[in-house]
């Protein structure tokens, strides 16, 4: 029984050390579809809202209620007594972000292919040009985008643009 607790301890102490990432919540958005849109977006653009859950932390402490009584001679006569106190702390905000996407009908196989290609000749993706949006695919944007303060697999349309994919906006 002992080896068996002691086991499934190890197994949370295991679990809670993985540092896994923060999950986040990703949705994409035509802006004259939706009142979600943010504020002065272009109807005929699409967006993409990423949120990012708050990462809260359970903080346990020992806190001195009466300190030791210790004699003369150094032998105590009444040990310390201390206190159990948890509480929860923030360690990071929630965060929500709103970035310009490609609208669905942009993101045709071609397209996806060529956003593979891209991706592949600057490092970040590695397995065959399928011209799908699947699980690999997804985890080079991300990786791609990543450095540019957009954590989402969702391509963005500043991303598509520094990939050479999209055309960019002269300047008025």
């Amino acid at each position: 029984m002992r080896r068996l607790l002691s086991g499934f301890a190890a197994c949370l102490v295991l679990s809670a050390c993985q540092g896994l990432p923060a999950t986040t919540d990703t949705e994409i958005l035509r802006a004259r579809d939706t009142q979600n849109a943010p504020p002065g977006a272009d109807p005929d653009s699409c967006y993409a809202r990423t949120i990012t859950p708050a990462i809260i932390e359970t903080v346990t402490e020992q806190v001195l209620v009466q300190p030791p009584q210790i004699g003369t001679d150094g032998t105590i006569s009444y040990p310390a007594v201390y206190r159990t106190e948890t509480r929860q702390e923030i360690v990071r905000e929630r965060r929500e972000l709103w970035f310009e996407t490609l609208c669905d009908e942009e993101m045709t196989s071609e397209f996806v292919a060529s956003v593979q290609r891209a991706l592949a000749a600057r490092g970040y993706f590695g397995a065959a040009i399928t011209g799908r949006l699947d699980r690999a695919t997804r985890a080079a944007i991300r990786a791609y985008q990543k450095s540019q303060g957009v954590d989402s697999d969702v391509l963005s349309l500043a991303a598509a643009r520094k990939l050479g994919l999209s055309a960019v906006e002269r300047q008025k």
